[in-house]
């Protein structure tokens, strides 16, 4: 299937110097479902919807300041191949093209309305994401926005002693900023955000949780997403909706999409764009290496994520990756930090192999042994 049919031709089209104030006054008369922003009279990036309305940057802000990256698209290009390039890029929207011509745009929604009625062969436990990051409902602000930071992530499951009571987003946190200083008019603005970080989260919490439990289809589970206007819901246990299993994102489905039945691996790389003395054949060779060495598991797919901080050494940056596996044995991940893509993927690729090492069931294959025992002595 193509998204010929699918592409989302009401966008609107600015270049990357167009003050914000004037992208937001034309968005609201126009009401399009994404921007594509040119510079010099060739594509630079896109504005996704959400991302316009509920940014809180100054009016006055060059359009290129909120603009993402994302590939150029061909109107005839495969679904799945779609979904992939969505996903690697860390967009919701990208430019379709039909030759030289930009003829629209497609969106993480409109792939998933098309389809929907396919969703039903994929339960939630075989897609959702089990290590996730939560917040006490008591923590500060100032606490939440650091984490979503530092782990590159768009919610925090909110919990009280251990029990999940509310979710707190990106979005959550914007909206009560917008919100706020539209309500009190123009004051301090340090004041304002000083005061915002030490409120409390479950004063901006969404509460209750819009969940999905395990043995849901995906199908219904995109369909609450849609229906809710959200990215994600918390999977928690059919009878316990105080427990939290993990996080389903709709960028999780978007993944199960690209999922393919070859012999060879299916690796994918999320903000691809940082790879820098790496390359994806190397990922790839790397993860199948690792997951050779143990007899009687089964790597049905494996995820690879990059996330930049700020932080830099001698102008390489401060790299964050994740690497999940979905195994025969279940979820399988690794996480480590480094200066630059190669060096944070060889760390979380040692942390993956040593929590593979503590899976029982899962044996090394006789030539590896050696290896394994001396990598068990560093434990």
């Amino acid at each position: 299937m193509d998204i010929a049919d699918i592409v989302i031709r009401e966008y609107v089209e600015v270049d990357a110097g167009k003050r914000l104030g004037k992208v937001r006054a034309i968005f609201e008369r126009e009401n399009p479902k994404g921007i594509v922003v040119t510079e010099d009279g060739e594509y630079a990036g896109v504005i996704g919807e959400r991302q316009l309305v509920q940014s809180h940057i100054e009016d006055n802000t060059k359009a290129s300041a909120l603009m993402k990256s994302a590939p150029r698209i061909d109107r005839y290009e495969d679904i799945r191949e779609v979904a992939r390039v969505l996903v690697e890029g860390g967009v919701k929207i990208a430019p379709v093209y039909e030759g030289e011509k930009l003829y629209g745009v497609i969106t993480e929604d409109a792939i998933l309305d098309a389809v929907i009625e396919n969703l039903d062969a994929l339960t939630v436990e075989q897609i959702y994401t089990e290590d996730i990051v939560t917040i006490d409902d008591d923590d500060r602000v100032g606490r939440a926005i650091n984490r979503l930071r530092e782990h590159g992530i768009s919610r925090l499951p909110v919990v009280d002693d251990g029990n999940l009571v509310g979710v707190v987003t990106t979005h959550d946190i914007v909206d009560f900023v917008v919100r706020d200083q539209d309500r009190q008019g123009k004051r301090d603005r340090a004041g304002d955000i000083d005061r915002m970080l030490d409120l409390p989260v479950y004063d901006l919490m969404s509460s209750p949780v819009v969940t999905a439990t395990p043995g849901e289809t995906v199908q219904t589970a995109v369909e609450r997403m849609l229906a809710e206007n959200i990215a994600g819901l918390i999977v928690t246990p059919e009878d316990d909706d105080s427990e939290i299993l993990g996080v389903v994102t709709k960028t999780d489905v978007l993944r199960a999409l690209t999922f393919t039945e070859e012999e060879q691996m299916d690796v994918q790389i999320t903000n691809i764009g940082l790879l820098d003395t790496i390359t994806r054949e190397e990922i790839t060779n790397a993860i199948t290496e690792v997951a050779d060495k143990y007899s009687r598991m089964q790597v049905h797919h494996a995820h690879v994520r990059f996330h930049e901080h700020k932080e830099k050494l001698r102008g390489t940056p401060l790299i964050q990756a994740q690497i999940r596996l979905r195994t025969s044995h279940g979820q399988l991940a690794g996480s480590g930090e480094g200066y630059g893509a190669e060096h944070a993927f060889h760390v979380a690729l040692d942390k993956l192999e040593r929590n593979v090492l503590e899976l029982k069931g899962v044996n090394a294959d006789e030539k590896y042994q050696g290896q394994l025992l001396r990598k068990l002595g560093e434990l």
